[in-house]
């Protein structure tokens, strides 16, 4: 069953969301409409309940996301060309969003992931990319500076110097590079992607939902904690997580010496 939103459709494959960004005629360049509609989607996964419990993310076409789709911003009246208000406006809340996502977020990236489609990509709890995908720090090239968090996300993930080296002279990063760096989890030949991430999702699927979203919670936190801090959240989500059901079929599996079931409870 497929669910249209503005420029994103979602469908289900089991308890995974598909969500497909779907503009492929400018290679999924995102709109504010574009971004309504993943937004969009993203609520209504939620509410959803136990529906679904992994969400995955790719483009329609041959490309993830080609950056924002400066001709739409663009046609905006002069007085409202603001690249910071659109950011602000449209991107920043998505991209929070996708942060306090209580499952685990997966993208599957077929194509090129340009811009704010490469940190579209790098949002993903793990990212897939195609043989064939490249990855493009795009902005220096119209005279812009890197956002939707890249300059918070690249130094963490590949380090300082490779992260001003992409940012500055904005060239093509292909996906085994990417992946040779540390950027990204994996690479696929271009047919298995999609199935090769539905594999991954439906393991995550299957598992403690609960203790999948703490454990996003402590790693998005641990960049700002001293090593104390960082302990001390351990222990309160320990506490917190030590209480669900999952952990009770955790262990009686375990001691059981059978494969749990979780509920993702």
């Amino acid at each position: 069953m497929r669910t249209d939103f503005d420029r994103i459709y979602l469908t289900a494959h089991g308890k995974i969301a598909i969500v497909t960004m779907n503009h492929p005629e400018v290679m999924n360049a995102a709109s504010p409409k574009m971004v309504h509609g993943l937004s969009t989607a993203l609520k209504h996964i939620e509410q959803q309940g136990d529906m679904f419990r992994a969400v995955v993310l790719t483009g329609e076409g041959r490309g993830f996301c080609s950056g924002a789709n400066l001709s739409e911003i663009q046609d905006r009246p002069e007085g409202q060309r603001d690249a910071g208000k659109v950011l602000e406006d449209a991107f920043h809340p998505l991209l929070r969003q996708i942060r306090y996502l209580k499952m685990p977020f997966l993208t599957a990236v077929n194509g090129a992931a340009a811009g704010i489609g490469m940190s579209f990509a790098l949002m993903g709890d793990i990212v897939l990319a195609a043989r064939s995908a490249y990855f493009l720090q795009a902005f220096a090239r119209i005279g812009l500076v890197p956002d939707g968090g890249s300059t918070w996300l690249l130094p963490r993930l590949i380090g300082l110097a490779r992260a001003r080296e992409l940012s500055l002279l904005a060239e093509k990063l292909p996906a085994e590079t990417a992946h040779h760096w540390g950027l990204i989890n994996r690479v696929c030949d271009d047919e298995a992607l999609l199935g090769d991430t539905l594999k991954l999702a439906e393991r995550l699927a299957d598992g403690p939902t609960a203790a999948y979203a703490a454990i996003r919670e402590l790693y998005w936190a641990s960049p700002h904690n001293s090593f104390e801090e960082q302990i001390n959240l351990e222990r309160q989500t320990q506490k917190k997580i030590g209480q669900t059901q999952d952990f009770i079929e955790g262990v009686s599996a375990f001691l059981q010496k059978r494969q749990a079931k979780f509920a993702g409870k």
